[in-house]
């Protein structure tokens, strides 16, 4: 059975939900799409930042648009769950250069895309998503648009108004056409049940140690939990602890905790 854009876009509307929140271990090539996948994802989501580095960019808008639409294409192919783009501001410099990007991962067969205001005024991240409604819209397909609010990654603002001016830009989101809002930077559960008391469609937040579990996150109202750029940064502490390891005593005990050669060769050996 063929699994359509539309049908991938149900399910995951469907995904966020506070009674067993949408778990995201975020990915950033095929590989770890794929490796993601097989431990039991139900859907995959992209880190810009991981995305970035792995074609030799930093993270923060510095990719170009083109790079990061064709690497969405090939995780979609990829792997039989849904795929949600993280595409920073949108790869544009205004609301219609974010209306191509989001056309572009429309064709690339993603469902969804997270688009962040970071420093930039709050109106304009509402320009762009109202830019990014209209063209689903017009293309008569499901997306979930998920809007990233930075004041508390960035320490926008002062810390007694904080939450007042995250759920301030989350309403004027919502009204702008977006699906669910992302606040990472957040552990802190009475600000969390907060949020989650106070905008009307799904909460996600960015996990890590020291957070509560994704079923704690759940009872405080969160509807979606993602790793962002974590799981990407371990896997590169990884590459450094061998090579650190190799250059240093000459050993190789760190090659250990990999995945076996065989598993890792029949993800992509097997028909999909």
């Amino acid at each position: 059975m063929t699994i359509t854009q539309p049908d991938n876009a149900r399910v995951f509307r469907s995904l966020h939900t506070p009674t067993e929140p949408l778990a995201l271990a975020n990915a950033w090539d095929v590989a770890s799409a794929r490796v993601i996948e097989a431990a039991g994802a139900s859907a995959i989501a992209t880190t810009s930042a991981g995305v970035a580095w792995s074609l030799g960019s930093p993270d923060g808008d510095v990719l170009t648009r083109d790079r990061a639409l064709e690497l969405i294409g090939r995780i979609v192919t990829a792997v039989a769950v849904p795929v949600t783009a993280d595409i920073e501001g949108g790869y544009a410099t205004d609301a219609a250069g974010v209306a191509e990007t989001v056309a572009g991962v429309l064709a690339a067969g993603a469902v969804g895309v997270n688009i962040e205001d970071g420093t930039r005024p709050p109106t304009e991240l509402a320009t762009r998503l109202a830019a990014a409604r209209q063209t689903a819209d017009r293309a008569g397909a499901d997306l979930f648009l998920n809007a990233r609010i930075d004041t508390f990654l960035f320490g926008l603002g002062a810390p007694d108004t904080r939450l007042k001016e995250t759920l301030s830009r989350a309403h004027m989101y919502v009204d702008a056409g977006a699906d669910g809002i992302f606040v990472p930077g957040i552990t802190d559960t009475a600000t969390i049940a907060a949020l989650a008391r106070d905008v009307s469609v799904p909460l996600n937040v960015m996990a890590g140690p020291g957070a509560p579990t994704v079923a704690e996150l759940g009872t405080l109202g969160v509807a979606r939990v993602s790793l962002g750029s974590g799981v990407a940064q371990v896997a590169y502490a990884a590459a450094r602890r061998t090579a650190q390891e190799l250059f240093g005593t000459g050993g190789y005990d760190s090659l250990a905790e990999g995945m076996a050669f065989p598993e890792l060769n029949t993800l992509f050996s097997e028909p999909h």
